[in-house]
């Protein structure tokens, strides 16, 4: 099988309800490609899906009755739309002839001569397209030339306005860097450089954790020999800060509240050095496994998982008090889509609305077991005020007991937030609260 059958394929699954990334790992593994058509694979289907809005609305202007356009036929333009637009490195003639190919393997003539068409059509004058003007309709222009939901980019219109609006949008469309951190309790970050040169890679330090590093250029991860020795673990740069907020000491006791799949937690016990106690908790029983088989893969023995609704820690806790606790909430995640292809297309306004009262919740739950003396750290990877800071400003004044820990690692002020345009970073809110 080629790149773009494979492509057109696990578009048709994620089009019904898979998740981008788990369908096109889960069939990369099970059929056999070459490496070229491996990485081509990926990068069609990633880009189809990131640029969807986009494609569609050329293929809106394109195709006579497009709004009637099957879902199969829609997909194949999409896929090829996407190589004439982003991949110049192939040639438009063979972009329009596999598709013709494809046409006619999957559907009938007629389709076949449709996709034909609207291609060659495209290609002698690309300029027939009127894309929205930026002045007149910046809204209209941000949507469409950066495939982000209407609602998105007027939210942030609003708070950012045209410029760094546009920057957030073209950074959310940017190949996501591979971030891994060293797991200090078998190696140092430069015995696992060395290591993974050996192994094929390329790799450069991180500046903000000493832990982190980046893989430029890698094998697949999980066929690393390092990584099945548990020396690393995937986690990106901007997540690592978190443990360090909290700032645990080998010998502490600590609650992470909603901790799968573990990249936090796993952190944690190993700036504990692997001594004292950590308590993990989630709601789904799948997800604690998640964490189980990370923290076997590295060593880590301080662990306990436990079954948990975050909103109700209260009622199972006994009386038990913890001087260090780690909130990183469920949230929206608008501050990861460079990350998630698919994700902008699966969120709302009401998603926001929703969340932040079940991060409110979520927040009140653990400061019941917050010790006196003791540091709640909270923590989301979403740019909205209203999962962010309304949190933390709204729990502050509920608890006169609480303040901000004025001088958090990483966000001094007690309170802070990441801005890809501005950080040069995936977005991401971290506060810090300590008890009287």
């Amino acid at each position: 099988m080629q790149a773009r059958e494979a492509a057109y394929r696990i578009l048709t699954d994620i089009e019904n309800g898979a998740y981008a990334n788990i369908i096109l790992d889960g069939f990369l593994r099970k059929h056999e490609l070459s490496p070229a058509d491996r990485a081509l694979t990926t990068e069609i289907v990633y880009g189809a899906v990131k640029y969807q809005l986009k494609l569609d609305y050329l293929i809106k202007q394109l195709v006579k009755k497009a709004g009637q356009l099957e879902t199969g036929p829609r997909l194949l333009l999409r896929l090829s739309f996407y190589q004439l637009l982003f991949l110049d490195r192939i040639p438009s003639s063979a972009v329009t002839n596999e598709s013709v190919k494809l046409a006619k393997k999957f559907f009938h003539s007629g389709i076949a001569a449709l996709v034909n068409g609207v291609l060659r059509n495209y290609l002698r004058d690309p300029r027939k397209v009127a894309w929205p003007d930026p002045v007149q309709n910046p809204a209209g222009y941000l949507e469409a030339e950066y495939s982000h939901p209407r609602w998105m980019i007027e939210r942030w219109l609003v708070r950012y306005g045209f410029a760094d609006t546009e920057k957030l949008c073209r950074f959310n469309n940017e190949p996501a860097p591979l971030w891994i951190r060293t797991n200090m309790l078998r190696c140092t970050p430069l015995e696992l450089m060395e290591r993974l040169a050996r192994e094929g890679c390329v790799v450069r330090q991180n500046s903000k954790a000493a832990e982190g590093l980046l893989l430029l250029k890698a094998p697949a991860v999980y066929k690393l020999p390092s990584f099945q020795e548990g020396l690393f673990t995937v986690q990106d740069e901007s997540s690592m800060l978190v443990a360090h907020a909290l700032n645990p000491l080998p010998g502490d006791t600590v609650l992470d509240v909603c901790a799968a799949p573990g990249g936090k937690t796993t952190h944690l016990a190993e700036l504990m050095k692997n001594q004292g106690a950590i308590t993990a908790c989630d709601i789904h029983e799948h997800r604690l496994r998640l964490i189980e088989e990370n923290a076997d893969r590295l060593g880590i023995k301080i662990i306990q998982t436990v079954l948990q609704d975050a909103v109700k820690l209260g009622e199972s806790a006994g009386g038990k008090q913890y001087k260090l606790i780690l909130v990183d909430a469920p949230c929206s995640g608008l501050g990861v889509l460079r990350r998630r292809a698919d994700a902008r297309w699966h969120k709302s306004r009401d998603d926001i609305k929703n969340l932040a009262r079940l991060q409110q919740e979520i927040v009140e739950s653990a400061l019941q077991l917050l010790a006196s003396g003791g540091r709640l750290v909270y923590s989301t990877c979403t740019l909205e005020p209203e999962e962010n800071q309304d949190v933390i400003t709204a729990t502050l004044a509920r608890h006169p007991e609480l303040r901000l820990i004025p001088d958090l690692p990483g966000a001094e002020g007690g309170m802070r937030q990441f801005l890809p345009f501005r950080d040069h970073q995936e977005g991401f809110f971290i506060a810090g609260l300590k008890k009287a």
